[in-house]
């Protein structure tokens, strides 16, 4: 029976040569360092080339592989970007709980805004959401990152801030996403301007009003 050393995979995907056939064992284990190689590649390529451009010869050059190590994870380019965003909607932000409807904004704007801020991030999501507007798939999955990331964050800042009093109970949780999530995501990906000193600090307490408003 013919049996594989550890590093076999390895200098198969760094080569591209295509792995040779074993007996039904199991399916072949892959390495995950060479996974996330490979998706930090992507990223790095929608920042520097865009989606139209990008290509599996491309992502597998920047990521030190062969193209055969991403055509095993990934059958297109298409469903490499998908699962990528799909792994960040999973990933999600982080729930604040500063125990003020004023403080959870805050801190939520001073994460959303760093992310944001990123070069990598500031490239590609303006790119995907071009590319949204003429791909049905890569659409819904943006959909799907912001309502499993963005709103999942939101409604459990207004639901907190609902069981402290701050807010009235039935208050309609679309309309408040669009009260927190809508003005740092215009000014800092749609606009793109510098948020001057105290921005942050200022839209948490305009949001935190305009919420008791409701």
């Amino acid at each position: 029976m013919t049996t594989s050393r550890p590093g076999d995979e390895q200098s198969r995907e760094q080569s591209g040569e295509q792995p040779r056939r074993r007996a039904p064992a199991g399916a072949a284990v892959l390495r995950e360092d060479v996974t996330e190689a490979i998706r930090a590649a992507v990223f790095e390529e929608l920042a520097a080339v865009g989606y139209a451009r990008m290509s599996i010869e491309g992502i597998a050059r920047r990521a030190g592989v062969g193209k055969t190590a991403v055509y095993r994870r990934w059958r297109s380019k298409l469903h490499l970007v998908l699962d990528l965003v799909s792994a960040i909607a999973v990933q999600g932000l982080p729930m604040p709980d500063s125990g003020s409807l004023e403080g959870d904004l805050r801190l939520l704007y001073e994460v959303t805004s760093r992310a944001l801020r990123h070069p990598v991030a500031s490239q590609v999501i303006p790119d995907l959401q071009a590319e949204a507007a003429r791909n049905p798939e890569i659409a819904e999955a943006m959909q799907k990152a912001l309502r499993e990331g963005q709103h999942g964050v939101a409604n459990g800042i207004v639901r907190a801030a609902v069981a402290r009093g701050e807010v009235r109970d039935g208050v309609d949780e679309d309309l408040a996403l669009d009260l927190v999530s809508g003005p740092l995501y215009w000014r800092s990906v749609v606009v793109r301007a510098e948020l001057p000193k105290g921005y942050l600090g200022s839209l948490a307490t305009a949001t935190a009003a305009a919420l008791r408003a409701l």
